[in-house]
């Protein structure tokens, strides 16, 4: 996030898009809440009719996979009404111009025909973040888990620097992250174009620094993504380790995805339980939960917070990075003998230009926000405040892209998956709690009522839902939160595998795939006989 939490409390026009924040983000939230108690006003841009869009002044329910369309109209919209930050675009952006000329071609007329949003309701969304003195941006991965999910963004950018919404108070462009440390593994380097820090892996003096640090030379060269990796599995890459993924149930493709890794040599799982794809490995190690290990976390807006052992982990349970050393160290890999996380932490931060300012004992209190760059600084909690670190904010010339699928005659029904409040990822951990059961004790199919009724379904039966990849049998429900011609399952429940169908494609820079866009055939079926009984 370029903000820190508390700013979402501020801003007076709202503009979330691609976030269930009330049940992916429900503390989050919150804040948004108090917000609007306090006279914002906001604008949702949902396929859906979620728990946010009941909430908002303004709902845009757009077709899934539109959403690069609506924000080039709204672009269109804030140009065309002369409401561009003029001073903020000629002094700390560039591509300016022939942005503004780009967009004129994209009228709300020109996306309504993409999107199904009427074009009055496009303007008025326009207009409230182009009037507003603060206007924030908030999104998730209804905007980034598409082929065109960098373009999604990019556009959301876009947005914020020609009306000037970044390095203020209750501004900015907000992604609510998937997980709790999601933002600190991209921090320690876990992706495979960055050193910890963000250091591309392609400037040599980075590689220089850190083969020094490390003892050994890292290829000048991006590494590959999971995705590719998966490809390659039984050929080119022989063994895996799997560290805190429940890879089977959570990835696209299921088919595919298990087929990789049966094909391996070898199949390492790091877990706390013996999850689906844990039962694909040659060897489980057990991981402690969070209230058993010492360790940091850094949060969606940046917070460096330090995590405290309440209590012993049960049985032969290890922590992660003791588990990876002793690895490391029976592979005869230098540079793994730390004696416990504050250790590991300290490298972090001799190493990260963010974490630079820092050590293990400064973050004890949670109070500093990265960018720390030198011992002393105070920390960030707003980004772009006094600049961009890059030197000036670049507007892209985004265009729209279909998805990479579109519904036809044999796959006439859009589906869209995400996250429900009472399930959480592939109920690795909530889905052991029987309370949790009460609450959600199965996956259902979110179908408009109309849809029902002539695709020959009941609400309560069941339906055979099916792509280009597969087909899962799901439980019915009928309800208005589904527009009509798209439903909504959750990937939570492995007993009805839902990324069993999607995996259509890949966005070509990040290689995210395209889980909220996927055409189905439904049709009604018998209820499935239970077995083991």
């Amino acid at each position: 996030m370029s903000n820190p939490l508390q700013d979402m409390e501020k801003p007076d026009v709202i503009f979330c898009i691609g976030t269930n924040m009330t049940e992916a983000h429900p503390v989050a939230a919150t804040r948004l809440k108090k917000a609007m108690a306090r006279g914002a006003t906001m604008i949702v841009a949902d396929p859906r009719r979620i728990g946010l869009a009941d909430m908002a002044d303004l709902h845009l329910p757009l077709r899934v996979g539109s959403d690069s369309a609506l924000l080039l109209a709204m672009a269109h919209v804030i140009a065309r009404e002369g409401l561009i930050d003029e001073t903020f675009l000629a002094e700390r952006t560039v591509g300016g111009e022939a942005f503004l000329e780009h967009v004129k071609d994209f009228s709300p007329e020109w996306a309504e025909s993409i999107t199904g949003v009427p074009p009055a309701q496009i303007e008025e969304a326009a207009l409230l973040y182009g009037r507003a003195e603060r206007g924030a941006i908030f999104y998730t991965l209804g905007i980034t888990e598409h082929i065109c999910g960098v373009d999604n963004v990019q556009s959301l950018c876009n947005l914020a620097l020609m009306t000037g919404n970044l390095g203020r108070e209750g501004t900015g462009i907000n992604p609510m992250r998937g997980q709790n440390n999601i933002q600190g593994a991209g921090d320690c380097g876990a992706i495979p174009n960055n050193y910890p820090g963000f250091q591309p892996v392609t400037d040599p003096a980075n590689q220089k620094k850190f083969a020094e640090a490390w003892g050994r030379e890292v290829d000048l060269a991006v590494g590959i993504t999971k995705v590719r990796a998966l490809e390659q599995a039984g050929a080119q890459i022989r063994a895996m380790i799997i560290d805190g993924e429940n890879t089977v149930v959570t990835d696209p493709d299921r088919s595919h995805c298990e087929h990789a890794l049966r094909s391996l040599d070898h199949l390492v799982v790091i877990d706390l339980f013996l999850t689906e794809t844990a039962e694909l490995a040659d060897v489980v190690l057990p991981a402690t939960g969070w209230a058993e290990t010492d360790g940091t976390c850094t949060n969606t807006d940046r917070r460096i917070q330090r995590l405290r052992a309440a209590v012993s982990p049960p049985g032969e349970a290890k922590p992660d990075w003791w588990i990876v050393s002793q690895i490391a160290q029976r592979m005869g890999v230098p540079g793994f003998d730390y004696a416990d996380a504050s250790d590991v932490f300290n490298e972090l931060c001799r190493l990260s230009t963010t974490y630079h300012g820092v050590d293990w004992d400064l973050v004890g209190q949670g109070n500093y926000h990265w960018p720390v760059p030198y011992a002393g600084h105070p920390g960030t909690p707003r980004l772009h405040e006094d600049g961009f670190t890059n030197g000036r904010g670049v507007l892209k010339l985004v265009t729209y892209r279909d998805p990479s699928e579109v519904v036809d005659d044999d796959y006439p029904v859009w589906l869209t998956t995400g996250r429900r409040l009472e399930t959480y990822h592939t109920r690795t951990q909530t889905g052991r709690s029987s309370g949790i059961d009460y609450l959600a004790p199965h996956e259902v199919l979110e179908v408009h009522p109309a849809d029902v009724e002539a695709w020959g379904l009941e609400d309560g039966g069941w339906a055979r839902m099916a792509s280009r990849r597969g087909e899962v049998l799901v439980q019915v429900k009928a309800t208005t939160r589904s527009p009509e011609g798209t439903v909504f399952a959750s990937f939570a429940f492995n007993d009805v595998p839902v990324n069993h169908l999607t995996g259509g494609g890949y966005d070509p820079t990040t290689d995210t795939a395209e889980l909220k866009v996927c055409p189905v055939r439904i049709e009604a079926h018998a209820e499935p006989v239970a077995t083991g009984a």
